[in-house]
């Protein structure tokens, strides 16, 4: 094939997806710091996050499909040069509106990146070599999420609030000169004709949806704007499933889901990743506000997640290899639900040694299971179709996620209300209070009470305890479907759609690469 280009191809995909991960949490250590510079207030901030999800959710799934149809290296360039791009008008970003749309912009570079970089994989490495390039993906793709804090800390501790937008646009450049000269070109030999209107629902719906879940949390999961949106969002998608089963074309081929190896694939990379949200969701908050690290020592202590999340992805290809794909993705989801349910019992007190053993085996979990996972899913899509198929994989993760974050969320909220003690505070202080743990911080140290501080931590760590023991339950669910119903290896390869050729043949390949 490409001899030792391939893999140099694989590091410059790996440092698009690096930026990717750890874009997301880098700007939610900003958002203090924006808030004052750019003189917003909670409903900007909400948008600065939200215009990035929803463009990215929307256009996972015909940006995969576009990257098959016209090339998926000319997508990986178009992508990296809007993320990048995107991330120059974000960092000179004169007022908030600016910013918001510059983060939608950057949505669209991430929605064309996250899928392409691993529709790629199989036309740059046979099925033997494809699990160890997956694990090396995998870290791309994992370890910029503990890094946003400990990069986004140092940013804002030593230069002005934009340096977190531009600290994108070397590493974007790098990439592009990188895909460009090392990435070869590749898409469908045999595309079909773009299908609009499986496009236009998708997207909608997608949009519509996580727009409902994301405000639930804020609004009431009863709110008419929350109910109207994920109605519509569902009503949209529905529709989206019953086009794309009647279309002569479609842009999706929903009989991937009969495919136990990409179904329950797919099924063990969703779970893992609530799972790890809905981690990265509620330990931070405990160590700013219960143990009184700043953004840059919570990265830091979040480091473990990473190392193990290494180990964890290394290993599964040696397992991988002996055993199949159900031993990795069944051990690692129940690695997570034990770590998960070690890390359900964290005290207000409890040593940092040992909130680093249990985040250790969560990253291990998932390393252990997202490789091997995405593995089979990949290693399910035929020929010509990965940059769809994985990008749908990728919208059920990232659907998965946000939802998660939501429910547990709304779960977190109910359990640190309704045990917080604000009796005696006047009433916006104890609206404060009850409002986030980070409130409470704040009033009980303006206050100087004492008491206050002791129920607010107290409270937080209860919920927290039942947030990771309510993850750790999916994730030993998951554990054990997966142990049932995943098939350790292929039962049969792909088929080719025609004109096309196996898995692991270069007529992809492009000589323009």
């Amino acid at each position: 094939m490409l001899g030792a280009r391939r893999w140099w191809a694989l590091a410059a995909l790996m440092l698009g997806m690096l930026t990717i991960g750890f874009d997301v949490t880098i700007l939610n250590v900003a958002l203090p710091t924006l808030a004052t510079a750019l003189h917003t207030g909670t409903d900007g901030l909400q948008w600065l996050v939200n215009a990035y999800t929803l463009v990215f959710a929307g256009l996972l799934l015909p940006l995969g499909a576009l990257g098959d149809r016209y090339g998926r290296k000319r997508l990986m360039l178009l992508g990296l040069l809007l993320f990048g791009g995107a991330s120059v008008v974000a960092t000179y970003a004169g007022s908030v509106d600016a910013l918001i749309a510059a983060r939608a912009v950057m949505g669209a570079g991430a929605a064309v990146i996250t899928p392409v970089s691993l529709a790629l994989l199989p036309a740059l490495f046979p099925p033997a070599e494809r699990p160890k390039a997956i694990a090396f993906a995998m870290i791309g793709m994992g370890a910029g999420v503990p890094l946003g804090p400990i990069v986004g800390g140092y940013l804002l501790g030593h230069f002005w609030w934009g340096s977190v937008f531009l600290v994108n646009v070397p590493v974007a450049l790098v990439g592009l000169i990188a895909v460009a000269f090392l990435v070869p070109e590749s898409r469908d030999p045999a595309p079909p004709r773009p299908d609009a209107l499986g496009g236009l629902l998708s997207t909608a719906g997608l949009v519509a949806g996580v727009y409902g879940v994301i405000e639930a949390p804020r609004r009431g999961w009863a709110d008419s704007v929350v109910v109207a949106a994920i109605a519509a969002g569902v009503m949209l998608l529905l529709g989206f499933v019953a086009w794309e089963r009647r279309a002569a074309e479609p842009m999706i081929d929903l009989a991937l889901f009969a495919r136990p190896r990409f179904l329950w694939g797919t099924v063990a990379a969703t779970i893992a990743s609530f799972a790890l949200f809905g981690l990265l969701f509620v330990v931070p908050q405990y160590l700013q506000a219960v143990r009184g690290h700043d953004a840059l020592g919570t990265g830091v202590r979040l480091l473990p997640t990473m190392a193990g999340l290494i180990l964890g992805a290394r290993t599964s290809e040696w397992i991988g290899a002996r055993f199949g794909a159900r031993a990795p993705v069944a051990a690692g989801l129940a690695l997570i639900g034990g770590g998960l349910l070690a890390g359900a019992a964290t005290g207000v007190g409890t040593g940092y040694g040992g909130i680093a053993a249990w985040l250790a085996v969560v990253g291990a979990g998932t390393g252990l299971t997202l490789a091997p996972a995405m593995d089979a899913v990949l290693g399910e899509l035929p020929p010509g179709r990965t940059g769809a198929g994985s990008a749908l994989t990728q919208v059920f993760r990232q659907v998965g996620g946000a939802l998660g974050v939501a429910l547990l969320g709304s779960l977190l909220a109910a359990r640190y209300t309704g045990r917080i003690d604000t009796a005696g505070l006047p009433a916006p202080a104890a609206d404060a209070a009850r409002d986030s743990v980070a409130g409470a911080v704040a009033v009980a140290g303006r206050l100087g009470d004492a008491a206050l501080m002791s129920s607010a931590q107290r409270s937080y760590t209860n919920a927290m305890d039942l947030v990771l023991a309510v993850c750790a339950g999916v994730a030993v669910a998951g554990a054990v479907l997966v142990a049932v119903l995943l098939p350790a290896r292929p039962t049969r390869a792909p088929e080719a759609p025609a004109g096309g050729r196996p898995d692991d043949a270069p007529g992809e390949l492009l000589a323009t690469g």
